[in-house]
């Protein structure tokens, strides 16, 4: 019988998971870091009307949400929402993933001033130093899709 050693586990007791939008799936480093961990999302309104996402989109990330562990919420502050969380679950911690969003900085900084927010790296899908366009899936994907398959090497 296998024994399981726990003493480098990180500690979930006192910990929170923050998922964002460019994290929802399985094998988001925090969820995985942290399985017992309360986790949350948080339906940012000011931007979900920035971007004026369509509602299949919508409907997407949704659906996203429903196969991952995480409590959801909705609110204009994303960090308020975060932080009212922890609080619920007497956390010590918020712990992320890394991502290029622009405002995730702010939001993990206003987090910051309350608790300490550990962000965790993310293994990219491909490696690819160029400019690649994100506001269409399929013209992301025609570059991508090279590089996801290990046809090029990403210089």
């Amino acid at each position: 019988m296998d024994i399981l050693d726990t003493r480098n586990t990180p500690d979930a007791s006192h910990t929170v998971v923050w998922v964002h939008g460019d994290a929802l799936g399985p094998r988001n480093p925090a969820l995985l870091a942290y399985p017992g961990a309360p986790a949350i999302y948080v339906w940012d309104d000011a931007l979900l009307a920035q971007y004026g996402l369509s509602l299949k989109r919508v409907t997407f990330l949704y659906e996203c949400l429903l196969e991952l562990p995480v409590t959801i919420r909705r609110g204009d502050d994303v960090a308020a929402e975060i932080l009212r969380f922890a609080a619920e679950h007497d956390a010590a911690r918020v712990v992320t993933s890394e991502t290029p969003a622009p405002r995730f900085a702010a939001i993990s900084e206003a987090i910051a001033a309350h608790l300490p927010v550990e962000t965790l790296p993310v293994e990219p899908f491909v490696r690819y130093r160029g400019k690649i366009e994100l506001k269409r899936f399929s013209r992301y994907w025609r570059v991508a899709q090279r590089y996801a398959y290990g046809d090029d090497d990403g210089r």
